[in-house]
């Protein structure tokens, strides 16, 4: 089987990538040029570079995995990669804006170059069983959804929102894929109220807690919150979360960074959910898909769905 050749451009989602690639080597993909992301030192035969536009000269690339250092230019940069005959695997949130969304998704459609988010919060353990769990139908109707998400603030925050997106897009898609993708059903309003407070940065533009509250298309209620509160030396470091789903027959829940798992089914405790099977990461999944191999977990309507929706939710956002 042959490679997807890929470049990766700066860090964060991409030096991830990377880390996957050197510990999986059953992915088809091989990193054969970089721009300014760490790690990449670690592969062999790889090509440098100093700007983005350098790098998308190099016809070896099909693929590039794309994490903009100012999260505001990054629809700028998806559109430029696909305009170069380059596929493109984008960094959360892939943009700012609706209209910068459709501009990606139009010129994806334009070019017949694969566009797609790493989105793969709900597809990975212990989410992906509970996924398939709630997907069953065995706790019936859903009714509320609530999810909470927590990262360490620490002094490398960026006080520019701009840089990485902010806290309600880039901490809060988490919680909106948790809400979605997990239970199959789409957001249909989102509102959001967020503060600066514990923000010691004088300054400081940094929110550092949001709060969500959605109606789902089905009539359900959802509520999530994502903070910078967690401590560096507390549970799940980037990872401190919890998601809880209630039903007509019963509910599911996964708490402390998933370290456990809850089942109730009427007034019976089942236990915690299965969690033994190793599904495809979501990079392994988009390069199964460029290869005609597999297909990818969701569509990319209900991909990218959450991305809109914490868009609407910042320009919302009091």
């Amino acid at each position: 089987m042959r490679k997807i050749k890929v470049g990766v451009y700066y860090d964060n989602g991409c030096h991830q990538i990377t880390r996957e690639v050197l510990a999986n080597p059953n992915i088809n993909a091989e990193i054969v040029a970089s721009c300014h992301c760490p790690n990449s030192e670690k592969l062999k035969n790889v090509t440098y570079y100093d700007t983005l536009e350098e790098m998308l000269k190099d016809e070896r690339i099909e693929l590039v995995s794309l994490c903009s250092p100012n999260r505001r230019e990054q629809a700028n940069d998806a559109v430029k990669c696909m305009l170069a005959g380059k596929h493109v695997y984008a960094e959360k949130p892939c943009a700012m804006s609706e209209e910068d969304l459709e501009r990606i998704l139009k010129t994806s459609e334009k070019t017949g170059k694969q566009f797609h988010e790493m989105a793969g919060t709900a597809f990975k353990q212990p989410y992906y069983a509970l996924r398939k769990f709630i997907l069953s139908d065995k706790i019936g109707d859903i009714v509320q959804i609530y999810s909470q998400k927590s990262y360490p603030l620490g002094t490398h925050r960026p006080q520019n929102e701009d840089i990485d997106g902010g806290l309600i897009r880039q901490v809060g898609i988490h919680n909106m894929r948790f809400t979605e993708h997990i239970t199959g059903l789409k957001i249909k309003e989102i509102y959001a109220v967020q503060t600066k407070l514990g923000n010691g940065a004088q300054y400081g533009n940094l929110h550092t807690a949001v709060s969500y509250m959605m109606k789902m298309e089905n009539g359900a209620v959802a509520s999530a919150v994502a903070n910078y509160m967690n401590s560096v030396e507390g549970i799940g470091k980037y990872g401190n979360e919890c998601v809880r789903i209630f039903g007509t027959k019963g509910y599911a829940e996964i708490m402390d960074a998933g370290r456990k798992s809850r089942v109730i089914i009427g007034d019976k405790n089942m236990g915690e959910l299965d969690t033994s099977e190793e599904p495809k990461s979501y990079f392994e999944c988009y390069i199964d898909s460029l290869l005609g191999t597999g297909e990818m977990p969701v569509s990319l309507e209900d991909e990218l769905h959450p991305t809109r929706m914490v868009i609407r939710a910042a320009e919302n956002c009091r």
